[in-house]
């Protein structure tokens, strides 16, 4: 799908459907001219609610629909009768998906799994008939309740990316070309920063009828906590992956820095990405033959695995998914 097609953040107006009015009808028929109350309720107001879709991965649907209008409810009837309810609007999108308030950021819910469905903005109670206010010093009540409001609130939806493994790296580390690799995915490959502007997914077969999903997210530059680069509108997409993948060229200046950079920008945009477990990727590795790999070994970071990978030369490509497919699995039995 094309990249202007990819949307992960709507900024939406809801308005809720307005509760039908109670009822203050009395009962009259030909046996009965001073018959008692039997006004019925108001019907409730629309609700705007969320649903998730696992068919659907991006909220372009909504970019354009800045309205969300829910139906009214009726006004109660004679014989009791309640007004019918308003018409609810229900919006599917992709798992994955964050509602807030606008003005606040207060987070409501998160959309995770296939028809988990949230009331985004409640509609109005109907209102009481008549029937309801009767009693022994009030034997004719000539009122009924009015049916309260609809709400009228600004949304943000955020879509975080659902995969299993994330590729965390600067731009031009080869991310886009493992993907292209090892998945079925076609991402765009270029020689310039920030070729890849949304996040791709792919499906990884792994020795039969195993798979697993990885995303290939948007290059991280230094300082994308602050917003630079592509900043916040994709590490957020980072939080949804259950393992990380770092990938770093095997001639950057300094590997054990670039991871070091990488690492901070993630610790200060959300310190709990740093408890996912990690993996290290040296990329190009074709360049490298065994002696230069046994010297570069000693200045790698600490504390993380690693593999020497070529997704060109397909080298390490079957290690690098056996040791995915491991801590992805850790612990299930």
């Amino acid at each position: 799908m094309a990249e202007q097609n990819f949307v992960d953040y709507v900024k939406i107006c809801c308005r809720s459907g307005r509760g039908g009015n109670g009822s203050a009808h009395f009962m009259r028929d030909r046996l009965n001219p001073k018959g008692g109350p039997d006004g019925g309720d108001g019907g409730r107001g629309g609700h705007i609610i969320i649903r998730g879709n696992p068919q659907m991965w991006t909220l372009l649907h909504l970019k354009y629909r800045k309205h969300i209008i829910a139906g009214h409810g009726d006004n109660g009837g004679e014989s009791r009768k309640t007004g019918a309810t308003g018409k609810d609007i229900i919006l599917d999108v992709p798992l994955g998906t964050v509602a807030k308030d606008a003005e606040t950021g207060e987070v409501a819910f998160e959309i995770m799994e296939e028809g988990d469905t949230h009331i985004l903005v409640s509609g109005g109670k109907g209102g009481r008939g008549n029937v309801h206010f009767k009693s022994a010093t009030n034997q004719i009540p000539r009122y009924a309740q009015s049916g309260q409001s609809g709400k009228e609130e600004w949304k943000i939806l955020e879509l975080k990316v659902l995969a299993d493994v994330g590729l965390v790296g600067f731009p031009n580390a080869g991310k886009s070309t493992l993907l292209s690799v090892v998945t079925a995915a076609k991402p765009k490959i270029g020689a310039y920063p920030f070729t890849t502007i949304v996040p791709n997914l792919g499906i990884v077969k792994h020795r039969g009828h195993q798979s697993f999903v990885i995303a290939d997210i948007p290059g991280i530059i230094e300082k994308a906590h602050e917003g630079k680069g592509l900043g916040h509108r994709f590490l957020r997409h980072i939080e949804r992956n259950a393992t990380l993948l770092f990938m770093i060229p095997c001639d950057a200046d300094d590997i054990k820095k670039e991871y070091a950079i990488l690492l901070n920008e993630l610790a200060q945009y959300n310190a709990e990405l740093l408890d996912k477990p990690k993996l290290l990727a040296i990329t190009k590795s074709d360049l490298l033959d065994d002696e230069l790999k046994e010297m570069i070994t000693p200045e790698l970071p600490d504390n993380i695995p690693f593999v020497f990978i070529s997704s060109v030369a397909q080298l390490g490509l079957t290690e690098l998914k056996d040791q995915l497919w491991q801590m992805l699995n850790a612990g299930i039995e």
